[in-house]
């Protein structure tokens, strides 16, 4: 027995038939893929957002730093918060992936966010600023791209032959 929502019903009637339906049925498997993962990968999301504001915090504060005496105060806390918004986004792709079911691939993201964090740290305290400021806008720019794939990507469909066959 299948139920069919009022969508379904009202497409039937009207003579486009299984086209309808089928559009219906392929949205249904595609909205069905928020579900799967859908607080943890809210999360991600979060987790990258505090992550790319952290870094932009970060590039502001460096002004900052270079004119006023007490913006290197700033800017070494705001290097603490980076780096832990970097630990965030790590542990937000590892649940989302084991626990979630969704890709691994934001893991490879956020463990090389937390490589280059760990290595911008290590560089300002060096007081290397000819690598050191490089890399913070080299890092900013990756977030931003990195927080637009995932706010901005397509949900993909839970089973993609199921919504293939379809179409």
């Amino acid at each position: 027995m299948t139920t069919r929502t009022t969508a379904e019903t009202a497409g039937s009637g009207s003579g486009s038939g299984s086209g309808s339906a089928a559009g219906s049925a392929s949205s249904e498997a595609v909205g069905s893929a928020a579900p799967r993962g859908g607080r943890l990968t809210a999360f991600v999301r979060v987790s990258i957002a505090l992550q790319t504001v952290a870094i932009f915090f970060q590039a502001v504060t460096s002004g900052i730093a270079m004119s006023a005496p007490y913006g290197e105060v700033l800017h070494s806390a705001g290097a603490r918060g980076m780096y832990a918004a970097s630990m965030l986004y790590v542990l937000a792709a590892v649940l989302a992936w084991r626990p979630g079911g969704g890709s691994a691939r934001p893991i490879l993201y956020s463990t090389g966010f937390l490589l280059l964090a760990s290595l911008q740290v290590v560089l300002g305290i060096a007081h290397v600023m000819g690598v050191h400021l490089p890399l913070g806008v080299l890092m900013f720019g990756l977030s931003l791209l990195d927080l637009g794939r995932v706010a901005f990507g397509r949900p993909r469909p839970v089973n993609p032959g199921h919504a293939a066959s379809l179409s």
